[in-house]
């Protein structure tokens, strides 16, 4: 049986598109600590060991592509830096990273467990990602969802 997304081109998928942002492994390790407040370069080069021009790069694409801003410190005495902050649109990745730190510690965590965890500031519960349509259900397993084309599908040319 033919499965009908054959029938729509996927040649503008915006999976795609992001994962040409993000789906380079040092971009979500970036995000993570920009999101665990680490924003400056050698702070970030320090702690994750990324090689000096794989980080240059990957904050200038994320830069670039609206991530992230760069913001202008000086600490007393030494010439003006950047530091790097979430734009809305990086902000909008929580969810993503997450989905990934969930995923990580599900199957890759070491028998200890997960070195980071994130709990909700009000009550200090576990946050976790979880799905639910546009009117509110939830969903719970992957064969309750299906794919379909989107407003900006194109059909196939065969």
């Amino acid at each position: 049986m033919r499965p009908p997304a054959l029938d729509w081109s996927v040649e503008n998928c915006t999976i795609a598109r992001a994962m040409a942002v993000l789906g380079e492994k040092w971009a979500l390790v970036v995000l993570r600590e920009v999101f665990n407040g680490v924003r400056r370069f050698d702070d970030m080069r320090i702690r994750t060991g990324i090689p000096r021009q794989v980080l240059t790069n990957r904050l200038a694409t994320l830069v670039e592509e609206g991530v992230l801003r760069r913001e202008p410190y000086r600490e007393p005495g030494s010439r003006e830096r950047h530091e790097y902050r979430l734009t809305d649109k990086g902000l909008d990745l929580w969810p993503v990273l997450v989905a990934v730190l969930g995923w990580g510690d599900r199957y890759l965590a070491d028998p200890d467990g997960s070195p980071l965890s994130v709990g909700h500031r009000d009550c200090g519960g576990e946050v976790h990602v979880e799905l639910r349509c546009e009117r509110g259900h939830p969903v719970t397993a992957v064969r309750d969802v299906v794919p379909r084309p989107g407003p900006g599908a194109r059909r196939r040319a065969d």
